[in-house]
C-alpha cells in the first residue's frame, strides 16, 4: 500500500512539473556607442593586405563599442578608446552614456574585450566591479613582466594585480548559460582575439567582429592586415564567422565600418 502511495505521489510531482509554465527567457536587446573620433580616410592597400587586394581605396576608421541587456544584466563589449588618447578619444564617455539611461559603471556585469589594443581598452579601468572577459593568450601578454608593443596593459591594473574579477578563455563563451550571448574564439589579429554572437528575437542573430575583420572589403579578400598575429589563424577565424553568419542568417557588424556599424540604431535606442 506505501508503494502504491509512493508512486502515485512521484506521479502526481511530475505531472505537476509538467504543468508549470516554463520561465519566459529573459529579453536581450543590443546598443552601440561611438567610441572614438574618427579620422580622414586613409589608403588601406598595404597596411591591411598582405596580398595588395584594396587597389587606391581610402576608408575612414569609425570606432565603436557595445552594451548588451540580457534580462536585468549588462555585458560592455569593448570599451574604445581612453579619453586622454590624443585627437581619437570619444566626444563623450562610457560612464556618461550609461548615465543617459540611469545605469551606473557598477551595474555592469561583464566587460568582454575583443582584444588588447588601445582603441577597444581604454576605459575598461572605469568598470572595476565587472568581470572581464577576454582571451587567454591576450590575458597572457596583457599580464606578462613585460608586456609587448601594442598591448595597452596599463588600464587592466586592478586586475592585474588580483583585486578585480576576470575570466581568461580558452573556449567558446556561453555567457549567460542559456546561448543568447556568446563570446566566440577568433584568435588571428592577436593571439587570444575574440569576437561576440548575440542573438536578438526581432533583429535576429549578430556578430560583433572585434578586428578579425576591419571593414567590408577585408572579408571579401584573402589579404590578412600585416601587423596580425598569426596569418592563418586570421583566415580561419574569418571563415568562422562568414559560416556562423550563413548558417544562422546572422548580420556581422564589422566594429571599425560605418557602413556596418549604422545597420544599428543610435544609443540610446536598443536593437531588439
Amino acid at each position: 500500500m506505501n508503494r502504491t502511495l509512493t508512486i502515485l505521489a512521484a506521479g502526481a510531482t511530475l505531472l505537476a512539473g509538467l504543468a508549470a509554465p516554463a520561465l519566459a527567457a529573459p529579453e536581450v536587446s543590443l546598443a552601440r556607442f561611438d567610441c572614438g573620433t574618427p579620422q580622414a580616410p586613409v589608403p588601406v592597400n598595404q597596411r591591411f593586405s598582405d596580398t595588395f587586394a584594396y587597389g587606391e581605396l581610402k576608408l575612414q576608421f569609425v570606432f565603436s563599442c557595445y552594451l548588451i541587456k540580457h534580462g536585468d544584466d549588462y555585458l560592455l563589449w569593448d570599451t574604445g578608446h581612453a579619453m586622454t588618447m590624443p585627437n581619437v578619444a570619444p566626444k563623450v564617455s562610457l560612464v556618461d552614456y550609461l548615465a543617459k539611461i540611469d545605469l551606473k559603471p557598477d551595474q555592469i556585469k561583464y566587460v568582454g574585450i575583443s582584444h588588447y589594443h588601445a582603441d577597444h581598452t581604454g576605459q575598461v579601468a572605469s568598470f572595476p566591479k565587472a568581470t572581464v572577459l577576454i582571451g587567454a593568450k591576450d590575458w597572457e601578454a596583457i599580464s606578462s613582466p613585460k608586456p609587448g608593443t601594442g598591448v595597452n596593459f596599463k588600464p587592466f591594473e586592478g586586475w592585474i594585480k588580483g583585486e578585480n574579477k576576470l575570466e581568461a578563455l580558452a573556449l567558446d563563451k556561453d555567457v549567460f548559460e542559456d546561448g543568447t550571448v556568446i563570446v566566440l574564439r577568433t584568435p588571428g589579429h592577436t593571439p587570444g582575439h575574440s569576437s561576440l554572437l548575440v542573438k536578438l528575437a526581432g533583429m535576429g542573430p549578430v556578430i560583433l567582429s572585434g578586428d578579425a575583420i576591419h571593414f567590408r572589403e577585408n572579408a571579401n579578400s584573402t589579404g590578412v592586415p600585416a601587423f596580425n598575429y598569426d596569418r592563418a589563424q586570421t583566415v580561419a577565424s574569418v571563415e568562422r564567422l562568414k559560416n556562423i553568419a550563413t548558417n544562422l542568417k546572422a548580420t556581422i557588424i564589422i566594429q571599425h565600418d560605418a557602413r556596418d556599424v549604422e545597420k544599428l540604431p543610435v544609443f540610446p535606442a536598443f536593437a531588439k
